[in-house]
């Protein structure tokens, strides 16, 4: 997030995109429903489901799946038709500008309205609210990025937040919520493949030296590694043989589960660290049971950058440990010296080999947890980010053209699907599924249908469907719910045992390498 989870409070009009935000950033909500309802913050709110949040909005665009880039270019062409851009931030602080007016030129309200479905009237007005903002806050999350198109998305969305000035200032920004508990901090700590801590690019000549006189090591890789996505297709071919997989549940969450099971089962050698036996946990030749977040000290860093305190309540049970001894012992093994006495060594090293965190320690960080970056030990660390300047100077905005989504429906497969979650079940259910009242509340997978659509395909509330793709089929329940958009079904992702990713498209994003998980083409038919 370049701005702060409270500073959602000081907009004044929030956009949210790509974002249930009640059911998956619950406390985020919170802030969000606190704004409209006693401070009189305006919330557009673009999702193509009638999700919770959306009766809180002034405006609820319900566009096609896919077409963001579309619609986000339509409010850019209304806003520089009718010169409400920020004519002084755009001059001093941005380059570019001319490239993008040409590229969304075409993108009048009317042709906005043929690809995505939004009125043509619905999009101006909430253009011109967007621009009219002293503040304006944008918040998204994987409706955004989990697209064949998603740094296109995200891209046009830095894009209009630069148009209107909301960027460097309270209440504004570009707000992308993490899916998960410290995902910020494990991208932060290098758990990408192009990257060491702090985003340092491994292709830096410099920084690769600098990495291997910290770690007196020769040998660095100055090369990209490869991403998630990149891996099992790999391993398949047999040009990987070995995973080692820590926290992450591939065989419920990757897309195409039926060629994913066949490509982790084609490894010679798997290794799964986790606090459960998953489902790729029970396919592992080497389980090392790990630490939960109340079993272990260290730091999390949240959705805003803000690096906390945690602290151990409870003991491991049985054989379990912390990651950072699992991982600091296999490579004492291995033959490198990893010796560290406690959690606040391991983070005194990531301090001092981080940029962004140098001014950092357990002691600043005691009570109240502080916002990279924070360069020094006096820094106060930082809020918001991009006040004065970009870090490369003025922001450069991309001229983006539209693509459509990489599958599309037709007389085979007539339905589109979107996954996500619900608020009662949490990613792949590792933890969730084992309590008994989230399971009460939240016991299976379903179908959310339109009504009309129910009506088409003979599909009934209550009784269950096989819902097909070209990759395989699930049979869950039918949930005939106004929530829903004509055209388009919903199915969680929470569930094994009809796991909606055996249906979801593997299609990546050419940059990020995400999956195009939230739109793929399906069919459904009832069962008796």
């Amino acid at each position: 997030m370049t701005n702060t989870i409270g500073d959602i409070e000081d907009a004044d009009v929030i956009l949210i995109t790509g974002s249930n935000t009640t059911e998956n950033h619950p406390v985020i909500s919170a802030f969000v429903k606190r704004a409209v309802s006693f401070k009189g913050t305006k919330l557009i709110v673009v999702d193509p489901r009638r999700i919770k949040i959306s009766r809180f909005a002034d405006y609820h665009l319900r566009q096609n799946l896919g077409t963001d880039v579309a619609w986000i270019n339509g409010m850019m062409h209304v806003i520089i038709k009718e010169n409400l851009y920020d004519k002084g931030f755009v001059e001093n602080r941005t380059a570019g500008f001319e490239e993008l007016k040409i590229a969304v030129e075409p993108f009048t309200p009317e042709y906005v309205e043929e690809i995505t479905g939004i009125p043509a009237g619905e999009l101006v007005e909430a253009a011109r609210l967007y621009a009219g903002a002293d503040a304006a806050s944008i918040l998204y999350c994987m409706g955004i990025t989990q697209h064949t198109t998603g740094t296109d998305n995200v891209k046009s969305l830095a894009n209009l937040a630069m148009l209107c000035g909301n960027l460097g200032i309270p209440g504004g920004g570009v707000n992308p919520l993490r899916g998960q508990n410290n995902v910020q901090g494990a991208c932060d700590m290098g758990g990408l493949p192009n990257v060491f801590t702090g985003y340092q690019k491994v292709i830096d000549g410099g920084i690769v030296k600098r990495m291997q006189e910290y770690w007196d090591v020769e040998g660095l890789s100055d090369k990209n590694g490869l991403t998630v996505t990149q891996m099992l297709p790999k391993a398949l071919e047999g040009e990987i043989k070995t995973l080692y997989i820590i926290g992450e549940n591939p065989l419920v969450s990757d897309p195409d589960l039926n060629h994913a099971e066949k490509c982790i089962k084609n490894l010679e050698f798997l290794v799964v660290q986790d606090i459960f036996l998953t489902e790729t946990a029970r396919l592992a030749d080497v389980v090392l049971p790990s630490a939960c977040f109340a079993e272990k000290d260290g730091t999390f860093s949240n959705t805003e950058r803000r690096v906390q305190r945690i602290r151990k309540a409870v003991e491991p049970p049985g054989e379990a440990r912390g990651d950072w001894e699992i991982c600091a012992e296999i490579g004492e093994r291995m033959g490198y010296p990893m010796k560290y006495d406690h959690s606040e060594a391991v983070f005194n090293e990531i301090c001092k080999v981080t940029p962004s965190y140098a001014g950092l320690t357990y002691e600043r960080i005691e009570k109240i947890g502080i916002h990279w970056p924070c360069p020094t030990s006096d820094h106060p660390g930082t809020p918001i980010l991009h006040t004065a300047a970009f870090p490369i100077g003025k922001g450069v905005f991309h001229p983006i053209s539209f693509i459509a989504p990489d599958e599309q429906a037709d007389e085979e497969y007539p339905m589109y699907l979107t996954t996500g979650r619900v608020i009662y079940q949490y990613h792949t259910g590792t933890m969730t599924r084992r309590s008994e009242g989230l399971n009460e509340r939240a016991p299976g997978s379903f179908v959310e249908i339109s009504p009309a659509d129910a009506g088409k395909y003979n599909l009934e509330d209550g009784n269950t469907a096989k819902v097909m793709s070209r990759r395989g089929d699930i049979t869950v329940k039918i949930r005939v719910s106004e929530m829903a958009v004509d055209g388009t079904v919903f199915i969680p992702f929470h569930f094994a045992e009809a796991a909606a990713n055996r249906l979801t498209n593997a299609a990546l994003d050419p940059v990020s390498k995400i999956p195009e998980y939230k739109v793929c083409a399906v069919k459904l038919s009832p069962q008796n």
